[in-house]
């Protein structure tokens, strides 16, 4: 008693084991927060409560899932198991089990989710050091005396800056810094030429774009490099890539954003009055400064909404859905077994009905009578067969000492009408009938004398 008094006491604290799963369950909920994975779904399932559980794998492990309904209702396509998929989610325990699992709250599609995510690291990561900070952006000439390009020479986004600055301002010059705005290199290849332009010192603006696209498409204007290069420049740079809905990272680090290469050209071009470019140039601080602001804003929003769902009753909501939805999946497979049970119970005793059957009975009965019918018959064929041989040995032998055969070598036997044979001449009187036997057939006479 004394040893068991001082171990428990030495402990600070006796779980129990629900109180101990509450407890990881808190401990992983707050201290890893939301994390992005990579994985292959596998074991999908939909019940009719309109949640969703599967597991996602990759090679050599996986983890256990839950997508409530109010987070799987955003999901824009239709998982499938083998699916590969960018997640979004928060660490958890799931308590009646024990079982360590992922509360899913956003699902993309691994190729467009891991982009976006590439998109959104980047994007905190650049806002944290403050390169999208107003203080840092530079103001646009007020009568740009050169204009400098950082385009595609074969692009359509060339084509329209040429053609609203010569509507514009004829006589406005105009470098183009040539460069891949697409694929393999392409970011190294925008920072290049924009990288020359500020060695040069050609020109007083520099537009940097290109035409719309896809996301992948207009990846190069989402790579680091190329943020820091524009971050970099001595030149006031207007970032006009793609088409108004796009909005890439060096959008947000450019001094100012144009909607479309075309919008771009519009806010450099001379012809544009000063209160109108000075307008057009705070709406664009204004702009940049209320993003960096929502940036910021967002991420502790993020925080809010991550401690106000741990705190939620429809976590413990969600809890108790799917322990409800796993023992709904024990009691049909209970029901499953039991009806199979029964049936092999039912199986196994037709199976001894027939074997007990009158009608099995009167067939093993009859085959028997069958094989003793068909044995009598042998048996009665062969003792006829042997009795047979028995009399033809017997007829043999009795022709053999038989009076017919002593008649057939020229004896003959002589009989009164009484049927005595007669031995001696004594015996007849005249007048008497006798019958003599011959070999083939037989005499009539009257004795005489």
């Amino acid at each position: 008693m004394t040893m068991f008094a001082q171990q428990t006491q030495s402990n600070d604290r006796i779980y129990t084991v629900s109180s101990l799963n509450a407890q990881v369950r808190l401990i992983l909920e707050n201290e890893m927060g939301v994390v992005w994975l990579v994985g292959e779904l596998s074991n999908l399932s939909m019940p009719v409560s309109g949640h969703w559980y599967f597991t996602l794998k990759d090679s050599r492990a996986q983890v256990k899932c839950a997508m409530f309904r109010g987070s799987n209702r955003r999901v824009t396509f239709k998982p499938a198991n083998g699916s590969q998929v960018l997640v979004k989610a928060r660490l958890s325990l799931y308590e009646p089990r024990g079982d360590y699992q992922l509360i899913i709250e956003s699902m993309q599609p691994e190729g467009d989710g891991r982009l976006q995510q590439q998109f959104e690291q980047l994007k905190m990561s650049l806002a944290a050091e403050g390169l999208f900070a107003q203080s840092q952006k530079k103001p646009l000439p007020e009568q740009p005396k050169r204009v400098g390009v950082v385009t595609s020479k074969t692009g359509a986004a060339l084509h329209d800056i040429l053609n609203v600055l010569q509507r514009r301002d004829p006589g406005l010059p105009i470098i183009v810094y040539p460069t891949m705005v697409q694929g393999e290199g392409s970011a190294i290849s925008i920072a290049q030429a924009i990288g020359r332009a500020n060695a040069r010192q050609e020109c007083d603006v520099l537009i940097v774009g290109r035409g719309g696209g896809s996301l992948e498409d207009l990846w190069a204007f989402n790579e680091e490099i190329v943020a820091r290069t524009i971050a970099a420049s001595q030149i006031p740079i207007v970032s006009a890539v793609g088409h108004e809905v796009d909005v890439t990272i060096a959008d947000f680090v450019a001094d100012v954003r144009a909607p479309t290469p075309s919008a771009a050209a519009e806010l450099i071009s001379r012809d544009m009055t000063h209160q109108t470019q000075k307008i057009n140039q705070k709406t664009q601080q204004l702009h940049h400064a209320m993003r960096h602001y929502l940036t910021g804003r967002q991420a502790t929003v993020v925080k809010l909404q991550h401690r106000l769902d741990r705190q939620h009753p429809q976590v413990r909501l969600n809890q108790q859905q799917q322990h409800l939805d796993e023992l709904s999946n024990r009691m049909e497979r209970a029901m499953h077994q039991r009806l199979s049970n029964h049936q092999q119970h039912i199986s196994r005793a037709d199976h001894k009905l027939a074997l007990h059957s009158p009608a099995q009975t009167l067939k093993l009965q009859s085959n028997r009578l069958e094989k003793a019918h068909h044995r009598l018959l042998d048996t009665m064929d062969r003792r006829l067969l042997n009795a047979s041989h028995k009399l033809a040995m017997a007829a043999e032998k009795l022709e053999a000492v038989s009076p017919l055969a002593t008649l057939g070598r020229g004896y003959s036997i002589t009989r009164n009408d009484k049927g005595k044979v007669i031995r001696s001449a004594d015996q007849v009187q005249s007048g008497d009938t006798l019958h003599t036997k011959v070999a083939d057939g037989e005499i009539r006479s009257v004795v005489s004398e």
